[in-house]
């Protein structure tokens, strides 16, 4: 059974098409801007971008989650400074054939998996949003460390490179996302039930 995911909840509409257009702009804009966010942290800086990819996904449920990741995807082939380190590190096809070329695709399986439970109601729960997420983030790694090995070398120290410094910041930014999308839900049903 599909329940309704929090975009559904908030925005009910006929125009259905209209809605989903206007939340897939609006979510590639939010990854633009959290690609250029930079949180000092330990031991690499960290950007909020898995976040939203992650919240992309449990907000819009599995379609529409992947569609806005694509949205993004597609704003940066065409050359647009959307990814973090862009444009100093090169822009468009260039940028996305590089290391984190499998990362970019694992932000669109992410967004996916993540909407496929928020679509069986993992989402309203902490314990099973981080569950939902902590796959998700998993669908991240996968094939960005296929990826980056397969450029850089599998000689090379591919986990100590592209899995291991991220931990610590994914782990909080799972927590966060696991803390949030359930207060949401809770915010929501006050809010309706004041109505």
């Amino acid at each position: 059974m599909t329940a309704r995911t929090f975009s559904q909840a908030v925005l009910p509409a006929d125009r259905t098409l209209v809605r989903n257009v206007l939340l897939a702009v609006g979510g590639s804009l939010a990854l633009w801007v959290s690609a250029k966010i930079t949180v000092p942290f330990w031991p690499v800086p960290m950007t909020m971008q898995t976040l939203v990819v992650l919240m992309i996904g449990m907000m819009f449920g599995a379609k529409l989650g992947m569609a806005t990741v694509l949205l993004y995807l597609a704003e940066g082939a065409a050359g647009l400074p959307v990814f973090a380190g862009t444009p100093e590190k090169g822009i468009g096809l260039a940028y996305m054939m590089g290391t984190t070329g499998g990362y970019l695709v694992g932000f669109v399986l992410a967004a996916g998996i993540a909407g496929w439970f928020a679509e069986r109601g993992w989402d309203r729960n902490v314990f099973t949003t981080a569950l939902a997420m902590l796959i998700a983030t998993a669908a991240i790694y996968v094939p960005g460390l296929i990826w980056l090995g397969t450029i850089v070398g599998w000689d090379k120290p591919v986990l100590a490179w592209g899995l291991t410094p991220f931990l610590a910041a994914d782990a909080l930014k799972l927590a966060l996302a696991a803390a949030l999308m359930p207060l949401l839900w809770a915010l929501l049903a006050k809010f309706l039930a004041r109505g």
